[in-house]
């Protein structure tokens, strides 16, 4: 008389891309959000400190209210993560790439920049997760 395992007892293979999906969503979805509010209560850090000066020339108004109008924008690709976050990744990867940007046309913060590079791959990464999800529950 043979065996057969279980199936029930052998784990999926996709629970580890499900799990780090999970991960991913989780923090690409605070962290933006809690950066974004930050803006307007500078509790973390002066953010004017990080705006490179060509860009406060070509911004309307002051360097205060670019990083106010930056702090909205966190908060919605937060939200866009939160609810659709296939293309809330790419949003949160793009604006990534528009931060490392500033910081290094500025000639400082490279090591903020390398952060938030690792940062727009852990982006990407997610949305890809978030794309195979899509094709595993359509199909």
């Amino acid at each position: 008389m043979t065996s057969t395992p279980s199936t029930s007892t052998r784990p999926r293979p996709d629970v580890g891309a499900d799990r780090a999906f999970l991960l991913l969503r989780t923090v690409f979805t605070v962290a933006p959000i809690a950066f974004g509010l930050d803006k307007f209560a500078d509790w973390l850090t002066d953010w004017e400190q990080y705006l490179a000066p060509w860009v406060n020339d070509i911004v309307p108004g002051t360097a205060h209210e670019a990083m106010l109008l930056v702090g909205v924008i966190e908060i919605v690709a937060g939200v866009v993560v939160a609810v659709s976050p296939r293309y809330g990744g790419l949003l949160v990867a793009a604006w990534l790439g528009g931060i490392i940007l500033n910081l290094v046309t500025m000639g400082e913060y490279y090591d903020v920049a390398l952060r938030d590079f690792g940062l727009l791959v852990g982006a990407l990464a997610l949305s890809l997760l978030a794309a195979g999800r899509d094709a595993r529950h359509a199909g």
